[in-house]
């Protein structure tokens, strides 16, 4: 065997002999969680406790970012990353899943329920009721990033031998696989145990999309516009709704979010939208320069778009959730120091918000984000999010449970 399959294929050593690695609250490295509920002075919320969904921080293959996390019917907590990577950017992304069945106390061990060929990258998971479940990621073209020049941006981030290695598995990517399975992709569950096919989305963002009241999908993300060989997303598309009454076998194509003048498609993307109770679909997009969060609205179900207004959140990607209070919370990772997750709620549904609440700010660099929300029984929110541990680790996937006060 080669010296590259031999290092390649110690991925799958690491999957197996996991059970035997710390996991959630027995890892020493653990932030510190309070022990009962934390408020601030007239804080708007109160931090329950923090935990850890997955990590393996100082496993060569222990990376694991960009999550998400849904409720099934009976209780069950469902959270998605790409998992048992090796970098932030590397071709070994896979969609891994954790379940807890105590409210987020403890959670089974990382299990893969995808792998392509390419890099799967940002999941998303969605409840369609009962067990049934979606799941959504996207495929990177990792050889897209990569070269042997000196000067490479990923060789001067790499110990030699691995990057060698890597770039000993990009030589097999031919233009006919990275074309077959580059894409917007999304599966569905019957049980939220076993996956079905492999099915195309016409846009992408990290949390995937939402189920109306009627049940249609409703799908806010980047246009998965491909570049002229097909091998690669060319990024340059705009923010824009797609719908679909059959669970996603057929999609119509709906409007796009109108930018204002000196802000670029390029550089906008992973959106999230909210149904509110007014009819109203309530949007936030990740804009990178400078890094912050718009908003967006349509009145008519995604038709027409009012133009992104800048929301005052200086942090991204987004996640919104409607609370069953009727208080709209956005969440987003902060990127400067103190690097944290934060968020921002609405009592008015959008028209005026209460900012940079902050739901932690101990991440050791920016290096994190992603944040995700769900409501538990008891109207308790629970965050999931991707942050190192400690200063030099592996990223892992954690979480913040919290209340509205």
């Amino acid at each position: 065997m080669q010296p590259h399959l031999h290092w390649f294929r110690s991925i799958f050593a690491i999957a197996i002999g996991m059970a035997g690695i710390a996991l959630s609250q027995n890892n020493p490295n653990a932030p510190t969680a309070p022990n009962k509920e934390a408020p601030m002075s007239n804080s708007p919320i109160s931090i329950i406790r923090h935990g850890i969904v997955c990590s393996l921080p100082q496993e060569k293959f222990g990376y694991f970012g960009w999550p998400s996390v849904t409720r099934q019917d009976d209780g069950t907590l469902c959270a998605v990353a790409s998992g048992l990577r090796f970098r932030h950017v590397c071709p070994w992304g896979r969609t891994t899943i954790c379940k807890s069945r105590d409210n987020g106390l403890t959670w089974t061990y990382p299990q893969v329920i995808n792998n392509t060929p390419l890099d799967d990258r940002d999941a998303g998971i969605v409840n369609l009721g009962g067990q049934r479940l979606l799941v959504t990621w996207f495929t990177s073209n990792t050889s897209h990033y990569f070269s042997r020049d000196p000067n490479n941006w990923l060789k001067k981030t790499f110990p030699p031998d691995e990057f060698e290695a890597m770039g000993a598995l990009l030589d097999t990517w031919t233009d006919e696989m990275r074309a077959k399975w580059i894409g917007s992709w999304f599966r569905v569950s019957e049980d939220g145990e076993y996956w079905g096919d492999f099915q195309r989305a016409p846009v992408n963002t990290p949390h995937g999309p939402i189920v109306l009241a009627d049940k249609s999908w409703l799908y806010l993300g980047k246009r998965w516009d491909l570049n002229e060989k097909k091998t690669m997303h060319s990024g340059g598309g705009p923010i824009q709704a797609a719908s679909s009454s059959d669970e996603g076998k057929t999609w119509c194509m709906l409007g796009e979010v109108p930018l204002p003048e000196g802000m670029y498609n390029q550089i906008a993307y992973e959106p999230h939208v909210a149904a509110l109770p007014d009819g109203r679909l309530f949007a936030a997009i990740r804009y990178e320069k400078p890094f912050q969060v718009l908003f967006s609205e349509s009145s008519d179900g995604g038709v027409t778009w009012t133009t992104a207004r800048p929301s005052g959140a200086m942090g991204s990607p987004p996640h919104l959730l409607l609370h069953s209070s009727g208080t709209l919370i956005c969440v987003y990772g902060y990127r400067m120091e103190p690097f944290g997750q934060r968020a921002l709620i609405s009592r008015d549904l959008g028209k005026t918000w209460i900012q940079d609440i902050i739901l932690r700010d101990d991440g050791p660099d920016s290096d994190l984000g992603y944040p995700c929300s769900v409501e538990l029984a008891d109207q308790s929110i629970l965050t999931v999010y991707y942050q190192k541990c400690g200063a030099g680790e592996q990223c892992s996937i954690l979480y913040t449970l919290w209340k509205l006060n």
